[in-house]
């Protein structure tokens, strides 16, 4: 317990991202705060998810891409899951819906954009250790846009697969890599292309891309 007079303790902040430069770069921000203490950094998913079990940290800044192996919406899902977790921000420069929506389905406290001032990280660090969410402005903007169109709004797997036909994977390519039969991704790419107004997957993948309801 804080006693009279004294400081609370500060948020303890994991840094996971594959980045050394970004990874010092965020540290140079936190430090000027005088109520964080970055305890620890992360270069991959894995190590991120292993040293968040310890229980020594209140909020994990995560990166959603680090190459091979787990991504960051899955460490998040993973962290999450376990009983007296941090808190995890998503700390990224990717806002297409399937990364937003991966990263909210997988337990994320908050999703922020790398190019946000360092007065508005900061403040979403406070608001994800007090136990409320972050969201970007423009991460906001297009949550309330998919609830105010639920009917033309892509569902998450329709999104999914989606991102792996602009990746120039096959309808049977598709299906191994999320466990679908053949017939299901077909199903799929039909309400994608009735809901985006297009007839081809070249067409839909180009929609999607300019609407960035996927990445580039």
């Amino acid at each position: 317990m804080t006693s009279p007079g004294s400081r609370p303790a500060p948020v303890r902040l994991l840094l996971a991202d594959d980045h050394p430069v970004v990874r010092a770069g965020l540290r140079a921000v936190l430090d000027t705060e005088p109520d964080f203490e970055v305890s620890a950094e992360a270069a991959t998913a894995e190590r991120a998810v292993a040293l968040a079990a310890t229980g020594a940290f209140d909020v994990v800044l995560m990166d959603l891409q680090f190459g091979a192996g787990m991504h960051g919406a899955e460490a998040t899902e993973a962290i999450t899951a376990a009983p007296g977790a941090p808190r995890v921000l998503i700390l990224t420069t990717y806002e297409s819906d399937a990364d937003i929506l991966a990263a909210v389905e997988a337990g994320a406290a908050g999703y922020l954009l790398k190019d946000a001032p360092p007065e508005e990280l900061a403040a979403a660090v406070r608001t994800a250790a007090a136990g409320r969410s972050a969201l970007a402005p423009a991460v906001a903007h297009r949550l309330m846009n998919r609830m105010r169109t639920p009917a033309r709004a892509l569902t998450k797997r329709e999104l999914e697969v989606l991102q792996l036909v602009g990746e120039g994977l096959s309808n049977q390519q598709i299906s191994k890599r999320l466990f679908l039969s053949q017939a299901t991704v077909k199903s799929h790419l039909v309400h994608i292309y009735a809901k985006l107004g297009v007839d081809s997957r070249t067409s839909a993948v180009a929609a999607a891309t300019a609407r960035r309801l996927i990445r580039r």
